[in-house]
């Protein structure tokens, strides 16, 4: 059965009513938590770091889904793990050692996804993507909600499939950057497994019932 899953993005959720927004999610039809954490060295935005994550972890009730925009994550994934990360995804473009950050973070009792930049061809993957459990393709460059999606995502998506079925991997496929109800399906009919959805679920007059729409 094809997979189709939705992670909104914590990211865009109103923060002064963390909770209540948690809770809405918790309700809703959403899969997963998406958790966008940034440094500001490796993307130039500042995110949140542990004790957001501490809240996160208190009243989430869904998988939680950890994607670390940071230089050396390596240093910082055991403490999301310990903070309720179901699975922590690093960028190909951030880790030196990347089979060994996958390991690390899968030796912790997490799920491991690799992310790549729009501008990084899936190729770099062939030699990981036989141990990830997941790809994270960008769809937008990483940084900043609300920006515009960059139309070669289809094309990656193919590829990344491709890629999977070629090593007989078992990764999901997920999507991130300027999900909206117009692009959804077509993302899933593609291929894609998770689509992350921020400014679309959290801007919406009805966000549970934008959350069922983008999963038809």
């Amino acid at each position: 059965m094809k997979t189709k899953l939705i992670a909104p993005s914590l990211l865009s959720a109103d923060f002064g009513n963390l909770q209540r927004e948690i809770e809405m999610l918790n309700n809703s039809q959403a899969d997963w938590f998406h958790v966008d954490v940034m440094d500001g060295r490796f993307v130039p935005n500042i995110s949140f770091g542990f004790p957001v994550m501490k809240t996160i972890q208190q009243h989430a009730k869904k998988f939680i889904d950890v994607h670390l925009m940071i230089v050396e994550p390596e240093k910082y994934v055991e403490e999301f793990i310990e903070l309720g990360a179901d699975l922590v995804s690093v960028h190909y473009e951030a880790c030196v050692h990347l089979h060994r950050t996958i390991n690390l973070i899968q030796s912790k009792g997490a799920k491991a996804g690799v992310v790549l930049n729009p501008a990084t061809p899936v190729l770099m993957l062939e030699d990981i993507i036989a141990d990830v459990d997941l790809v994270l393709l960008m769809s937008v460059n990483p940084g900043f909600g609300g920006q515009k999606f960059i139309e070669n995502t289809y094309k990656k998506i193919s590829e990344t499939k491709d890629l999977i079925l070629s090593n007989n991997s078992t990764a999901l496929i997920e999507v991130d950057g300027g999900v909206n109800l117009d692009n959804a399906g077509k993302l899933f009919d593609a291929g894609a497994d998770v689509l992350v959805a921020g400014n679309t679920v959290f801007s919406s007059q009805d966000p549970e019932r934008t959350i069922e729409l983008l999963k038809l």
